[in-house]
């Protein structure tokens, strides 16, 4: 890992740690995105435009690269990876990018068709204890105490999101929405788990590069659907749904895996459970949207429970006794590090 110290700045500003800025408020205007979209495109539709959107500067980010590498005046940093991983590697990116780019993409769509924009992120925040829960029973990994914990108040966390509803008219926070606010969270956890087992083998470049291709494939079958509804969108409403493509999802991608690699994974955790705030800030400020008192106490404590399950809160101080050993803790369950909370 490169030292903080060596690390570029720019204004006195580590890359990383701009990189990482850059990342959080491209996810969280996706959210706000998405909801100001939902009058003019179908879930599945907007799902393919924005896909469609993405791999058109990705094809063009790892063209560069690739070149870069090939150049006798590139910086080789080892061995250039190949186009195309095969076998089980390549079946892993497929598979993490149908489950994260297609499927999470379109349940979130849907979601945010009942919800509102910050109640939709708080909800997707469940995902970290999700990938917890996953290593917990297919990994046996256990459950320590801090897991359950945490999993506990995030679980009131949601009640009380669906009880609080939105205190937007048009923004009603039903079941429905708390339900495919989950499912999209669950799909998301999925796509980590997977894409981490495909990382192993695959640079993060080409790993995101076709997983995104392969959310596209994933999602043709709306493209007659898109078509028809781009010939009735205007302007503003096709330029929104681009910049999904090219901001929260191409970009916002590049700059995680740059700051991911340069920084402590338990700290770019941490960043992303902002995520949800600057969200309710920018659908208040663009939307007029916000979730209900409750449903931001709800909020609190979705965010709560995961930062405990990470262990992201510095944990309590207890004297020992002088006559007995301090306890060793349960060993924490290995969750895909800095896991972001994508849109």
């Amino acid at each position: 890992m490169t030292p903080r110290s060596s690390s570029p700045a720019v204004l006195g500003v580590s890359l990383p740690a701009l990189a990482a800025l850059t990342t959080v408020v491209l996810w969280a205007s996706a959210f706000v995105g998405i909801r100001a979209l939902g009058d003019s495109f179908s879930p599945g539709s907007m799902a393919f435009l924005r896909l469609l959107a993405a791999v058109i500067p990705l094809t063009v980010i790892v063209l560069v690269v690739r070149l870069r590498r090939r150049s006798p005046r590139g910086v080789h940093d080892g061995p250039a990876p190949t186009w195309f991983p095969r076998g089980r590697a390549l079946g892993l990116v497929i598979a993490y990018g149908v489950a994260w780019f297609a499927g999470y993409t379109i349940l979130l769509n849907w979601a945010e068709q009942h919800l509102d924009a910050g109640t939709a992120s708080l909800l997707v925040n469940l995902a970290p204890i999700l990938v917890a829960i996953a290593a917990g029973l297919f990994l046996g990994e256990g459950f320590p105490r801090h897991l359950v914990i945490g999993m506990t108040i995030a679980f009131a966390g949601v009640v009380l999101i669906a009880a609080g509803g939105s205190a937007t008219a048009d923004a009603h926070a039903d079941w429905l929405g708390v339900l495919l606010g989950i499912a999209a969270a669950v799909l998301y956890a999925t796509g980590v788990l997977i894409q981490k087992s495909a990382l192993r083998t695959v640079d993060a470049l080409t790993a995101t590069w076709l997983g995104a291709l392969a959310g596209l494939v994933a999602t043709l079958p709306f493209a007659p659907a898109a078509i028809s509804e781009l010939a009735d969108a205007d302007a503003s409403a096709i330029a929104a749904v681009i910049y999904l493509g090219v901001g929260p999802t191409a970009i916002a991608f590049s700059t995680w895996a740059y700051a991911l690699a340069r920084t402590d994974a338990g700290a770019m955790a941490a960043t992303t459970l902002v995520v949800p705030a600057i969200v309710i800030v920018m659908s208040w400020a663009l939307l007029d949207e916000l979730p209900t008192g409750v449903g931001i106490v709800g909020g609190v404590l979705c965010i709560g429970g995961v930062a405990i399950a990470r262990r992201l809160l510095p944990p309590r101080t207890r004297r020992a006794r002088p006559e007995t050993r301090p306890a060793q803790t349960a060993p924490e369950p290995r969750v895909p590090e800095g896991s972001p909370t994508a849109t």
